[in-house]
């Protein structure tokens, strides 16, 4: 069948009856049957077709549907149905409706009972019962009860039937509305009716704009106070998720809504009196001219005072300056090298302060200095450092390492040869909350957490809150790297504290001065593109190309890296912007296409846009405590169960070399093809070789912190290819302080 023909059948529909399931996932109500024909608009010669899509389980080969979609031919099961949306029809026939009434639907009657019914009310059985139960209990073996019970649940599933309806009169697909109507089961229509703005907060998938759409066809006033509501709500929430702002001005947070629903719409009374009833219901938290969501009122609020109580306690132990010198001595000389200076003052303050920040960019010598920390840490409180020590013990280890993303903390325990594990980890997240807290603090003397320019407010306030008095805190950074994808820019404003004990590093040591890659990210960081940019390194290249080229190159640079014998972990392509030509997911997919193509004997599964192939490389996208797998850790789809049941995996993958996950169909939208990934996820991650496009298609996004974090990602070899100009004008390009948050003055006011 060529594609043509295919084409014709869109917006097809064919009725029939199930006669097998073959496949239902009862989470997310995705099915795969087995259909027998009776219409249709379709040429077909079989009179059975496979049916596939989103919809309330069916529940007897005698009930008629009639799904309305398109033909698609699937390359390994061939011709399928997919359903874009599905009505049920009622029984036309006596014996249909004693089989419907004897089904699972209405348990306790059998096909005795059903026939009485039937033959007591005739065809129009279900229209009479539906209207008044009491019509059963003429009926000999139905009491009141079950009468009620009877027509309560007919009710019930056709009241299902017509949400479903009425969600696909309004545009919605059968995915969103089966999830919708699973929710809000009966009360569906009702619920949307009355507000249909609640969906934002009950239903993952819907935003604001889609709830408005959904308002509008229903006839609602755009002046209604719920819109007003929302509005206010959703502007709140895309400015810390999209902006990293902790709160915005009114004047702020109200130009914003006149831009979203239209100015004038509502008076500055109507606002002032919505802004307030939200505040009195604690949908938001107002502080003078600032408007909150409550939870990042709180963790500002309280991160500040967390820090203020650190700085403000008394260190248990403390140490002469010349026993702190003796001991950087006995490193010196045991390890055979030679601290510098400012790595001496890092050591020394780090040990001397209750809470410090130690910053510095690449080839600064950070990683020398913690590892110069703990070993001293050992030696001044005469502790053992080494992990099978404590196996099999109730002490807990002294030194707690830690970083925002799996990545990071690896490279921090292969630097320091020490335990090291993400935040999250050492919290205990169990998907919706942390098991340590205030009241349940994390155990240790020594926190060091790498990579703080990754922090948002919201995960700093969850890691201070958990630690316990006594602790001393180092916190270890590079402030010219991107900021947090969340609210806040925490490292920032903590170095702005003046009370807060701080080292930067500056120096560039001997191991990095032949580094090329480091040389350029420091003229980066200086706002400066050096003459040499497009020349050859040993460790860096610039292949000047148009937009046009990029994907090219890139695929070129890749599969040599690939022959050459580097694994698919030692090479990583990095882009600022995840759509267009030559964004992440274009990228993903023709290097999918070169490094792993498709074969009859590999096994795929589609999800969404996404398809994943054995073998690919993939990127976990949330945190996932049962595991445990993390928010940036890559891995290997190791295998693929196409045909697994609803509760079971469908595909396997394999982190780390030793830790194999499963994950169910519903769950496959926390991977992602991993072959390229967005700067802001490779934070905290390195790489033997970095290919980085940059192009002046990218011109929104670049900007010089994020320049330099893609660089800084390559611990080898650096590939740069694109325009010259989109580079320097890029880096000469650098956002000031443009979130809003009072953390600096917070903990200022605490003094």
């Amino acid at each position: 069948m060529t594609q043509e023909q295919l084409e014709l059948f869109s917006e097809s529909y064919i009725k029939g009856s199930f006669i097998q399931e073959i496949f239902y996932n009862e989470e997310n109500g995705y099915g795969v049957y087995l259909l027998k024909v009776h219409e249709t608009s379709l040429s077909l010669d079989d009179e059975e077709m496979i049916v596939v899509g989103h919809l309330l389980r069916p529940h007897l080969e005698e009930e008629i549907y009639t799904c309305y979609g398109e033909l698609r031919k699937h390359p390994r099961f061939g011709l399928q149905f997919h359903i874009q949306r599905i009505k049920k029809e009622m029984p036309q026939t006596e014996e249909a409706i004693v089989k419907y009434l004897s089904s699972d639907l209405f348990p306790g009657i059998g096909k005795k009972i059903a026939k009485r019914i039937v033959d007591h009310l005739g065809m129009e059985a279900l229209d009479k019962i539906a209207a008044n139960p009491d019509v059963l209990t003429e009926i000999k073996g139905i009491s009141k009860n079950r009468a009620q019970e009877i027509a309560d649940s007919l009710n019930e599933h056709h009241a299902l039937e017509q949400a479903m309806v009425f969600l696909y009169q309004l545009g919605l697909g059968p995915a969103m509305a089966l999830k919708i109507v699973q929710l809000y089961k009966h009360h569906t229509i009702s619920m949307i009716k009355e507000n249909p703005y609640r969906l934002i907060d009950d239903v993952e998938g819907i935003g604001f704009r889609r709830a408005d759409e959904l308002a509008q066809q229903q006839g609602m006033a755009e002046d209604a106070p719920e819109r007003l509501r929302a509005a206010i709500l959703y502007v709140l929430k895309e400015a810390s998720q999209s902006e990293g702002h902790v709160f915005l001005t009114k004047d702020q947070l109200m130009a914003r809504v006149d831009e979203l629903l239209g100015e004038g719409i509502f008076s500055d009374k109507i606002q002032q009196e919505t802004l307030g009833q939200l505040v009195q219901d604690e949908r938001i938290y107002a502080e003078e001219d600032r408007y909150y969501l409550p939870s990042l009122f709180y963790a500002e609020v309280g991160m500040a005072h967390r820090v203020k109580d650190l700085l403000s306690q008394e260190l248990e132990h403390t140490f002469p300056m010349a026993e702190l010198y003796r001991v950087i001595g006995e490193i010196e000389e045991e390890w055979n090298v030679s601290y510098a200076d400012r790595q001496r003052e890092a050591m020394i303050t780090a040990l001397s302060s209750p809470l410090m920040i130690l910053t510095g960019g690449p080839g600064t010598g950070k990683t020398t200095v913690i590892k110069g920390i703990c070993q001293m840490y050992a030696r001044l409180f005469e502790c053992s450092i080494d992990p099978q020590d404590y196996e099999g013990t109730d002490r807990p280890f002294p030194i707690r390492l830690v970083a925002p993303t799996g990545r990071a903390a690896k490279r921090m325990s292969e630097a320091t040869g020490l335990p090291a594990m993400t935040i999250h980890r050492l919290l205990g997240w169990k998907g919706d909350f942390f098991e340590h807290d205030a009241m349940n603090p994390i155990s240790g003397s020594l926190l060091i957490v790498d990579e703080v320019s990754m922090l948002d407010i919201w995960l700093a306030n969850q890691l201070f809150r958990a630690i316990p008095k006594g602790m001393q805190v180092i916190l270890v950074g590079d402030q010219d790297q991107l900021p947090s994808v969340g609210p806040g820019k925490v490292l920032y404003h903590l170095l702005q504290v003046k009370e807060i004990p701080r080292v930067e590093l500056t120096e560039i040591f001997r191991q990095a001065e032949g580094s090329s890659i480091i040389r350029l990210a420091h003229a980066v960081k200086n706002g400066e593109a050096p003459d040499d940019l497009l020349e050859k390194y040993p460790d860096r290249r610039f292949f000047p190309c148009r937009r046009d080229q990029a994907l090219h190159v890139i695929l070129q640079t890749y599969m040599s890296a690939i022959r050459r014998g580097y694994t698919l972990f030692d090479v990583q392509v990095l882009a600022p912007i995840y759509k267009g030509p030559v964004g992440v997911d274009r990228i993903n997919q023709e290097i999918q296409q070169a490094i792993n193509p498709p074969d009859p004997q590999k096994k795929e599964i589609k999800w969404g846009d996404s398809l994943f192939r054995l073998g690919d490389k993939v990127l976990q996208l949330v945190n996932h405590p049962e595991h445990p797998v993390y928010n940036g850790d890559m891995g290997i789809i190791s295998a693929i169960d196409e045909q697994a049941g609803p509760d079971q995996p469908v595909l396997w993958v394999l982190y780390d070399q030793q830790l194999e996950v499963p994950y169910k169909r519903t769950q496959l939208n926390q991977i992602t093809l991993a072959y390229a990934c967005s700067v802001h996820k490779a934070q905290g991650s390195e790489f033997p070789i970095v290919i980085f496009p940059i192009l002046q298609a990218y011109r929104r996004m670049l900007e010089r912190n994020l320049i330099y974090t893609g660089i800084t990602r390559s611990k080898s070899y650096l590939i740069l290819c694109g325009e010259k100009e989109a580079f320097t004008q890029g880096i000469k390009r650098q956002r000031g302080e443009d979130r809003n948050s009072r953390l600096k003055s917070l903990i200022e006011e605490e003094w």
